[in-house]
């Protein structure tokens, strides 16, 4: 999944058991709540998450492996995503064009992907096309064919994105940033490579990070839309049965945020961008939510949070500022970013630490709690409101070992959760003597 996959302060975790009874109807004696007819399915060996809706005739498919940018080796950096990209490249039979046509004819969506710490596949077909999106998928995955003229046209390709990553000021800074944080770890390497790693991929590389990667253990799977539980445990095993047993490489384990302090990266540019952020919480942490509701007042309401009050209402300093938890390896991390003219860096960064301290010492009013609450409760639904989205969100709080039953008690959790508690959430949370800050441009006064 992307950065923050895991719904950062705005939205929702979730999920309810292998049917919920009543779904979507509050306990007795509970807040009344959003949540999914949820069924487990298993099938050889395999155990997926299905929300059965026949109302469109539409099915969706997300699964993934840990794994992803954080297996690509020292200097190869983009391995597993030129991997990824090349799965619709041509398989089996089916060069490129014809494998591509194939899709197309069928009106079939077939993606892979890797991130910093997954690897990733799905699609979304047409019910009377489902047998079709099976069979290309698995022949996508079990019999890649990387050819030679497919592996220099996706290298390309990835060589460009990584140097129009760059492009920008906000590009620079988030590279940076990521780089002093996690600066020993693939976390702080960019997942997609860089212009010089990419280059430096040999072709055999690629069908390593595959043979290690694509395994029928470690398999996370969601579905969603107009298929019924028996004809899901036909598709888990087509789909997967012919990948090769075990599981990908366990992840190296992600050491604490480094507090790094203060960094300029020099970018001819008459705005600077900023990223700032600090250690957050484990995913398990039983203070998550409320974390999530703190961040939100703070960082990540939009024209509600305090930042954007004091950063730009009431001072003009910048367009937007916002933040959240950005969340990997099951860790979630406080990252926030602004981008303002050169001389007016220095002082929207005091305000902003202003705020940070402010939040640490005195945390939210009621008021502030009482409104973060309502729109993450009321937002909730529309994060599931096609069958791609449910299986992508389901599969995103899966990779974060959320039980079946997270989403039924969403709303009750988050209007439980007392303003005292927020406060003490965000003192343990924000630390503004730790917050660590990266510019680019050129600013003034720094």
């Amino acid at each position: 999944m992307t950065p923050g996959a895991e719904m950062p302060a705005v939205t929702a975790d979730a999920p309810a058991p292998a049917v919920l009874p009543g779904a979507g109807m509050p306990a007795e004696g509970q807040a009344a709540g959003f949540s999914l007819p949820i069924q487990v399915v298993e099938a050889g060996g395999i155990t997926a998450w299905l929300v059965e809706d026949h109302a469109v005739p539409v099915v969706s498919l997300a699964w993934s492996w840990a794994g992803g940018a954080a297996l690509d080796p020292a200097g190869q950096e983009g391995t597993a995503a030129m991997a990824a990209a090349l799965l619709t490249e041509g398989a089996g039979p089916l060069r490129a064009t014809a494998f591509g046509d194939a899709l197309r004819d069928a009106a079939i969506s077939l993606n892979f992907g890797a991130d910093r710490d997954h690897f990733e596949g799905g699609f979304r077909a047409l019910a009377d096309a489902l047998p079709e999106a099976v069979r290309l998928a698995r022949l996508a995955m079990a019999e890649p064919r990387l050819d030679a003229d497919a592996v220099e046209r996706v290298r390309a390709r990835a060589a460009a994105g990584a140097r129009r990553a760059l492009e920008t000021p906000r590009g620079q800074a988030g590279r940076a940033f990521w780089a002093r944080a996690f600066p020993e770890h693939p976390a702080g390497r960019p997942s997609g490579g860089t212009a010089e790693s990419i280059a430096a991929v040999p072709p055999e590389a690629l069908r390593a990070a595959l043979d290690r990667q694509l395994r029928q253990g470690g398999l996370l799977v969601c579905a969603a839309g107009a298929i019924a539980p028996e004809a899901l445990r036909a598709v888990l095993v087509q789909l997967f049965a012919g990948l090769p047993a075990g599981a990908p490489p366990a992840t190296p384990p992600l050491p604490g945020f480094r507090d790094f302090g203060q960094a300029v990266v020099d970018v001819a540019s008459p705005q600077s961008a900023v990223v700032f952020g600090q250690e957050g919480l484990a995913a398990g942490d039983p203070d998550w939510e409320a974390a999530q509701v703190v961040l939100r007042i703070l960082a990540g309401g939009g024209f509600a949070s305090r930042l954007m009050h004091s950063v730009r209402e009431q001072r003009g300093l910048a367009y937007g500022i916002g933040g959240g938890l950005d969340v990997m390896f099951r860790r979630g991390i406080v990252v926030g970013s602004v981008a303002t003219e050169n001389a007016r860096v220095a002082e929207t960064l005091a305000v902003t630490r202003e705020e940070w301290a402010r939040m640490a010492k005195d945390g939210p009013t009621e008021a502030e709690r009482a409104d973060a609450v309502a729109f993450m409760t009321g937002s909730l639904p529309l994060q599931f409101t096609d069958s791609r989205r449910v299986a992508d969100s389901l599969l995103s709080l899966r990779q974060n070992d959320r039980p079946v039953e997270w989403l039924a008690g969403r709303a009750a959790r988050l209007q439980a959760i007392p303003t005292g508690r927020l406060a003490a959430v965000a003192a343990r949370l924000l630390r503004p003597e730790a917050l660590a800050v990266v510019v680019a441009g050129q600013p003034v006064g720094l």
